[in-house]
């Protein structure tokens, strides 16, 4: 259940900061090149502590680490939000 007044919301992919504890896979896609395999290894990973994390992610060849790199002041890291944490694969939203 999504929490309307969640202060946050804007990082979920409306707009271009995307929170990389709580945004879902396809928040990604403005972002060329991260989507899917970054957004994936991101979206299946964590909980983070800062943006810099995501280079510890087991298995990322330097090809994705460049791409992350180059959007990462486009990222936030904020605080676990259950509501949001565990649809960062699978929302449920298909087009």
């Amino acid at each position: 259940l999504a929490i309307v007044d969640y202060d946050a919301v804007k990082y979920l992919g409306g707009s271009d900061k995307v929170d990389i504890n709580n945004a879902n896979v396809q928040a990604y896609r403005q972002f060329p090149g991260m989507y899917p395999t970054a957004a994936g290894a991101i979206g299946s990973h964590g909980p983070y502590k800062s943006v810099q994390d995501i280079y510890s992610i087991p298995g990322l060849t330097e090809q994705v680490k460049g791409i992350m790199k180059k959007y990462e002041a486009q990222f936030v890291c904020l605080p676990v939000n259950e509501a949001y944490f565990i649809d960062r694969i699978n929302n449920g939203m298909y087009r």
